[in-house]
């Protein structure tokens, strides 16, 4: 690991120099570019409405100022907001009630069986910049019918407070009580984070750890077996694990990467790394017989610029996939990125469609290792 992980970097202490930069790069977002605002007038402008579900609080409130508005501005067509928890079981809904009612969202894992259902229109990239196209990693365009709208990652953090020489490096650190004491932390509802984690300090090569075959489980459990005493408290909610290593009541914990970079952003005396980092991702879809799908599939070409994809980091913390938006974003901000190459390369990327895959005995794979999961939580 070098010195460079991604919570040594905080936007606390900056040099004058640095702080102008920043503030030069946060203003060039809501503010967009003239070449952007001028390719979305000739490419993209229109009128009507398009209708997009997130999850609304501060992330919609960070996608309407970096993403929204400056397409209104840009088109003339308005962003309606529809918000709610999960998005899943809604557009399951409405395709059964033959009625679909909003246009775009993202969506986690549910995608792929939604996919074979066929309740999500082709992306049009016809209307795409073509460096936008160029840009994407060729993992991050699925199918005909989704490409990455952004990535989250499961990390290794900690109170700095309680490592003032220096805190763990990954997770083999993370199982390591006697260099690295203190109460620790573990994510509660989501199996297959711990699995990853355990596997890892359990010694297991990022490149082995899928599929998570019975055998893997079985180790991942010695392992968890471990460092079960050691764990405090099993945090649910997203913002719950920063709060604790806020409050001292956790040294160390497993966190998600967008929530710990907006604590770090505001001055919270936490770091975290990124080997072992367990990244997943969230699909941008257009619901097929959705009321303004034309100008749906305008949205999803102008999020997809590289400076939009900036504005997108900068509303909610969780990245856009275009790596081009770096030279758009802060320089203190970068390195805390999933979408930054050096950190990228030392993530383990989820296999989803193994845990998607159904088994023998008709059981999908996430659902066969989840059952094994709650049964351990409870012993």
């Amino acid at each position: 690991m070098t010195n460079q992980n991604s919570g040594d970097q905080s936007l606390c202490g900056l040099s004058r120099r640095s702080l102008l930069e920043s503030a030069a790069a946060l203003l060039s977002i809501p503010f967009v570019a003239k070449s952007t605002v001028a390719w979305a007038e000739e490419k993209l402008a229109g009128s009507g409405e398009v209708i997009y579900f997130s999850y609304g609080g501060s992330f919609t409130e960070g996608i309407r100022r970096y993403v929204f508005d400056p397409f209104t501005k840009a088109t003339g067509i308005k962003v309606i907001d529809a918000t709610g928890d999960h998005p899943g079981p809604l557009i399951e809904a409405m395709n059964k009630a033959g009625r679909i009612d909003w246009d775009m969202t993202t969506l986690g894992p549910p995608y792929l069986e939604m996919h074979k259902a066929g309740m999500f229109a082709p992306i049009d990239y016809g209307i795409w910049d073509p460096e936008s196209i160029e840009a994407l990693p060729p993992n991050t365009r699925l199918n005909k019918d989704a490409v990455v709208g952004y990535s989250y990652s499961m990390v290794l953090a900690y109170d700095k407070r309680a490592f003032p020489k220096g805190g763990p490096k990954n997770w083999v650190d993370f199982w390591d009580v006697k260099s690295f004491p203190g109460p620790r932390g573990l994510y509660a509802a989501e199996a297959k984070f711990n699995y990853v984690s355990a596997l890892v300090a359990a010694g297991v090569a990022s490149r082995d750890i899928w599929p998570l075959t019975d055998d893997k489980l079985d180790r991942a459990f010695e392992k968890l077996n471990e460092i079960k005493p050691h764990i405090t408290k099993w945090w649910s909610a997203g913002g719950e694990a920063p709060q604790l290593l806020i409050n001292r009541e956790y040294a160390i914990a497993s966190a998600y990467d967008g929530r710990l970079v907006s604590a770090i952003r505001q001055g919270a005396p936490i770091k975290f790394v990124w080997d072992g980092a367990y990244l997943t991702n969230s699909y941008s879809v257009i619901l097929k017989g959705g009321p303004n799908t034309a100008n749906a599939q305008k949205l999803l070409a102008f999020m997809n610029r590289a400076q939009i994809a900036a504005g997108w980091t900068l509303g909610t913390g969780y990245p856009a996939p275009n790596p081009d938006q770096l030279k758009y974003l802060p320089a203190e901000l970068r390195p805390l990125l999933s979408v930054s190459p050096e950190n990228a390369s030392k993530c383990i990327i989820e296999d989803t469609a193994w845990l998607d895959a159904k088994r023998a005995d008709g059981k999908t794979n996430i659902d066969h290792i989840q059952e094994r999961w709650t049964t351990w939580r409870a012993s």
